[in-house]
């Protein structure tokens, strides 16, 4: 059975421009064409624009790409560890936003684990707190959105709990695709001690996420769906 892109495109809410980007970028198998000139697009056609439209919305389009080009490439066990990622550094997510709502929430300024004789943390010690990299925590810093005492005697930077607070908010925010300009303000409150706002923005964040964890789920029934077709394909 043969169908129409312009059936195909209504029933995915979008252009057949899409479909053919789609066969541009190899994440579609070939598609024949008629003796009129028109492509013939066939149920295998349609269940993978179906998974490539929703597994955008739950992973992006580059890894979906990377998904449904190996799934041409009959590696579909591949496929599946790339969507499994995903998953995985979205529960990561998740445990950060919530420490972000936890340490905003919280009047106790023992955030961070006492040690002896120091004042705070060294940035491995604070990456390893708030399960994000050194190399992030020093980017935002380069950005302005963090102001990081140094100790006097080595240099070296000290972590206070109004630094965790800070970082995880980022953290979480960006998650979100929050701007820039949001974040900056939203830090700029929590230095006021104003932190309504930030608590506010941290559960919109994990309601995002919440969102995106069910859009991941909708899309490995449909990659599920997608390896079933394939299997019971004729070769």
């Amino acid at each position: 059975m043969t169908i129409r892109p312009i059936d195909i495109a209504r029933k995915l809410h979008i252009s057949t421009n899409t479909l053919r980007h789609y066969e541009e970028w190899g994440i579609v198998p070939p598609v024949e064409r008629g003796p009129n000139g028109y492509r013939i697009y066939t149920e295998l056609h349609v269940a993978y624009f179906e998974c490539i439209r929703v597994l955008n919305d739950g992973i992006g389009m580059q890894k979906t790409a990377q998904m449904m080009k190996l799934t041409l490439q009959g590696r579909t066990d591949e496929a599946l560890w790339i969507l499994s990622q995903c998953q995985a550094e979205l529960y990561q997510d998740k445990l950060i936003a919530e420490k972000a709502v936890q340490a905003l929430e919280t009047e106790d300024t023992n955030l961070l684990p006492a040690k002896k004789g120091k004042k705070g943390l060294t940035i491995g010690e604070i990456s390893v707190q708030t399960m994000i990299p050194t190399t992030a925590i020093r980017h935002w810093e380069k950005a302005g959105l963090l102001t990081i005492s140094r100790d006097r005697e080595n240099g070296y930077r000290v972590f206070t709990p109004a630094n965790l607070r800070q970082i995880l908010i980022i953290r979480t925010l960006k998650t979100a695709f929050w701007s820039l300009d949001i974040i900056k303000q939203i830090i700029s409150e929590l230095d006021d001690n104003q932190v309504a706002t930030a608590i506010k923005t941290a559960r919109e964040a994990l309601l995002y996420l919440n969102h995106m964890n069910r859009n991941q789920l909708r899309g490995a029934s449909y990659f599920h769906r997608l390896m079933d077709l394939l299997t019971s394909s004729p070769a």
